[in-house]
């Protein structure tokens, strides 16, 4: 990982005779598109591999009112293809790192040591957090040295994952394995007969490439002057992952299951469908107010929701494809379910789930806009790469403020801090009760108003693009809370 954001900005400074020359650029858009990285490695055969639950975090003690969690990020091989050694940075030396299972309101303190050889960031995407823990992306951990991240976790219950947040690195350190699930969980959700238990699984879904070998394929990790630069558009693995492991399968009873779907790729997008009904019960910030069903569930990276899905409808015998619509060959199936059994089922969808309140744009203190789009620097932030120094923007604590985005091609666009909902798209408001979002997909030339307030803690965060090769690249504003 010899180049940096400011050696792209550099290269990209040349002007357009150089970016058309740069393989992935779209001559029609002006722009660099997401880029497909072929293995070489053989591939199983979809569906051969069981799923793998990751395991479940364990606090190292517990006191005042706290649980304390230590996380080592250290290099590992594991099997991700049969038959083959990959090389991976794992928290725990796992991947995907163990699952985190946290209560709302109750602090939760993890120390992060970093066995690496590289510097380090953590960030809990999701977390409503103190800007000292929130994973600012200069905030580092150097190698062989520790830091603790205090989650104090006044938010509602939600699947939060948490992963690594290196300024210029964040895409091939999340790629070599630094993501891991974060669960919280509250009475109210609790109160529900929603599935539980082993019905209750979260799935990290990823994208990956391997060499012959069984390495790891990434521009940035191959050490060629310029390798990074033509993949800037976003990086797309062959192979889908879920819970680290190739389109596998998991042997399910004929009851409900709730699914945490959560995208942790680092560029694609997925549309899931399993030729029936899905009922989404959850977005990024938890609960909706009341289940939505839908025939298919489009996830940008960053993105998470909760569905319910149940295979009381289906046979024993009978096979259930989670699929990706938004993909091709190989990269349109994700996973399957296999029904081999009857099981009593006591859990249902209540009709209601939860009270979400609705922010009332009228109060809002200030509109502000964010562009975000593509130059002769690179990908920008109202015409600027990132500066850790400058403040895009300087929100009063307890303030509700409407934020107005805008793209040229697609960026999921993920805010620190406090989550939001969203007002408008291209104009128009979005059907059903609002919702609280962390992460929202911003389609070609697409506009989408925000509105959001800010809580608890005054100081720095960060807004950006959750696409990670754009945010490596300078698609990133910091901004501070007064």
């Amino acid at each position: 990982m010899t180049s940096t954001r400011r050696d792209v900005l550099r290269l990209l400074g040349l002007g357009a005779v150089a970016v058309a020359g740069v393989p992935g650029c779209s001559l029609i858009a002006g722009t660099p598109q997401p880029q497909l990285l072929t293995s070489a490695a053989p591939l199983p055969r979809p569906y051969a591999v069981p799923l793998p639950i990751p395991e479940l975090a364990k606090p190292v003690r517990s006191a005042g009112g706290a649980d304390f969690y230590e996380l080592t990020e250290r290099a590992a091989e594991v099997e991700v293809l049969p038959g083959l050694r990959t090389g991976v940075w794992g928290y725990g030396g796992t991947f995907p790192g163990p699952t985190i299972e946290a209560r709302a309101g109750r602090r939760t303190v993890v120390k992060l040591v970093n066995q690496l050889g590289e510097p380090t960031v953590l960030h809990l995407h999701g977390g409503h957090t103190p800007p000292e823990s929130d994973g600012f992306p200069t905030d580092l951990v150097a190698p062989g040295a520790s830091r603790e991240y205090v989650f104090p976790l006044e938010q509602r219950a939600a699947t939060l994952w948490y992963h690594d947040h290196r300024m210029d690195y964040t895409g091939p350190q999340v790629w070599r394995g630094l993501a891991g699930m974060f669960l919280v969980r509250d009475a109210e959700e609790e109160a529900l007969p929603l599935p539980a238990g082993e019905r209750d699984l979260p799935l990290l879904i990823c994208d990956r490439s391997f060499a012959a070998d069984g390495t790891m394929l990434y521009p940035a990790l191959e050490g060629r002057p310029g390798v990074r630069e033509a993949y800037m558009g976003g990086v797309l693995g062959d192979v889908i992952l879920v819970n680290g492991a190739p389109w596998p399968e998991l042997r399910v009873v004929r009851a409900r299951y709730r699914l945490r779907l959560c995208n942790a790729s680092n560029s694609r997008t997925y549309e899931l469908a399993t030729g029936g009904p899905l009922v989404r019960i959850g977005s990024d910030g938890g609960l909706l107010a009341q289940p939505r069903t839908v025939r298919q569930l489009r996830l940008a990276p960053g993105e998470r929701a909760d569905v319910v899905v149940d295979f009381s409808a289906y046979k024993v015998g009978q096979q259930v494809e989670l699929r990706n619509l938004a993909g091709e060959g190989a990269q349109a199936r994700v996973m399957r379910f296999a029904v081999d059994r009857d099981e009593r089922d006591e859990s249902a969808v209540p009709a209601r789930l939860s009270t979400v309140e609705a922010l009332d744009p009228g109060k809002a203190k200030v509109t502000r806009e964010f562009e975000f789009s593509s130059g002769g620097m690179g990908w920008l932030i109202n015409g600027k790469p990132f500066d850790p120094k400058r403040m895009e923007a300087r929100p009063r604590l307890g303030d509700v403020e409407v934020w107005r985005l805008t793209s040229d091609v697609a960026h999921p666009v993920h805010l620190h801090l406090d989550h939001f909902q969203v007002l408008t798209v291209n104009g128009e408001r979005p059907q059903g009760p609002p919702e609280w979002k962390d992460t929202v997909e911003l389609r070609e030339a697409q506009t989408v108003e925000i509105v959001t307030r800010f809580t608890d803690y005054r100081g720095r965060y960060v807004l950006h693009c959750h696409n990670l090769e754009h945010e490596d690249m300078a698609m990133m504003a910091a901004f501070e809370v007064v």
